[in-house]
């Protein structure tokens, strides 16, 4: 394999709203890995009610993973479709860094 140092660093960054509350992270990070390596899936939770807040980010080790997932028609789970977009300029990690964010690495 034919990694460059920086490249191997790199996250490619989904963002994922209109979860249903009864998604975990590890069945999205579960669902998403068919559509590439997926080295971070974040879905911040709120602190009062303990119930997460209906989105989340999705990191692929590689571009061809993320657009992958951004050319499927529709993502469907638990009867609900989600609503997916590429996440721009932003790092997830430090968006929600201090805000009880499950973070299945």
């Amino acid at each position: 394999m034919a990694a460059t140092r920086g490249s191997s660093r790199r996250v490619f960054e989904l963002f994922v709203s209109r979860i249903p509350w009864t998604l975990t992270t590890k069945e999205l990070k579960d669902y998403f890995a068919q559509f590439g390596t997926v080295r971070k899936c974040m879905l911040p939770f709120d602190k009062e009610t303990g119930f997460h807040k209906g989105l989340c980010w999705v990191g692929f080790s590689s571009e061809e993973g993320l657009h992958n997932a951004l050319q499927k028609e529709s993502h469907i789970l638990e009867g609900v479709k989600l609503q997916i977009r590429q996440q721009k300029c932003r790092s997830f990690r430090s968006q929600y860094a201090d805000e009880g964010v499950a973070d299945m690495s």
